[in-house]
């Protein structure tokens, strides 16, 4: 069976494709800096290895008999103080030179959809940097790019919770988020296949205002959704990138950007939105 590589494997994606490949079978080598944060995890064919991929030293010699690395490598929130570049650039740039030189066969990355026509956000300058890398590598690669997470679409939950909605414009572009479960299986399935770029959503596309009422509905509140003008969206990106830090300013920039794209991809898996939406308003309710 193959022998896997996962790094970011504590993150959100991360532990659903190790929870996934231990399902599957796969030999899986779960890399992290803490190993008691995959505590969850066990099996015959599961690997915790200690690694800091921002650290290229502690990677040596990790890979080694692995046929396929999939790397969910970066950073929603700065810390630590570190950068976009340094985390979703240089760490997955460790990583590459550390299974070229190992012999890894394939190499599967992470990115977002539209990511590459976005590069003058700080976020996607630093994974689409590494994605023309990897292309250059020598390796056999597949770039993954996925809408938005259902864990991205608490957002809508969080205003519902309060009675209201606040959507920029008409609220008719669409989306559709795609459950870290599903794209789990998506980038597993990607091992065997010989296309570079996926791009992949979730089985339900959305309106902004769709999933503005399914928010306001999951939290038993009266529709009410504020239509606010574009260009207040584009005075809070100024205002963000003109008096914050880029730790601030950097993933609502992301955000923000992409709340004026319609984000619509392929749709892949079976997880509904309605029942993520539901499981965490019972969990705030104590059910």
């Amino acid at each position: 069976m193959e022998k896997v590589a996962i790094a970011g494997a504590t993150g959100y994606l991360g532990k659903h494709i190790v929870k996934e490949a231990i399902a599957q079978g796969f030999e899986t080598v779960a890399l992290v800096r803490n190993l008691a944060k995959l505590s969850e995890f066990e099996g015959d064919n599961l690997y915790k290895i200690k690694a800091d991929v921002t650290k290229p030293k502690s990677l040596k010699g990790k890979l080694k008999g692995v046929d396929t690395v999939i790397s969910t490598v970066g950073i929603t929130r700065q810390k630590d103080g570190l950068t976009y570049m340094d985390v979703d650039y240089q760490a997955n740039r460790n990583l590459l030179d550390e299974a070229i030189s190992s012999g890894v066969r394939k190499f599967i990355f992470v990115s977002a959809f539209k990511l590459q026509e976005l590069k003058h956000l700080k976020i996607a300058a630093a994974k689409e940097r590494f994605v023309d890398e990897l292309k250059m590598s020598g390796l056999e690669y597949t770039i993954m790019r996925p809408t938005g997470f259902f864990s991205d679409m608490r957002d809508f939950l969080d205003m519902a919770k309060r009675g209201r909605v606040y959507l920029f414009g008409s609220g008719n572009l669409k989306l559709n988020p795609i459950h870290g479960a599903d794209l789990a299986k998506a980038c597993l399935k990607a091992i065997a296949t010989s296309e570079k770029e996926i791009n992949v959503g979730g089985p339900e596309t959305f309106t902004h205002n769709e999933l503005a009422a399914l928010a306001l509905k999951t939290m038993n509140k009266p529709e009410s959704i504020v239509h606010l003008p574009d260009w207040i969206r584009r005075f809070i990106l100024w205002s963000l990138r003109a008096f914050t830090p880029l730790r601030v300013y950097g993933p609502a920039e992301f955000f923000l950007t992409a709340m004026a794209y319609n984000m619509e991809a392929p749709k892949y898996g079976s997880h509904h939105l309605k029942d993520f939406y539901r499981e965490i308003a019972n969990a705030n309710m104590g059910h």
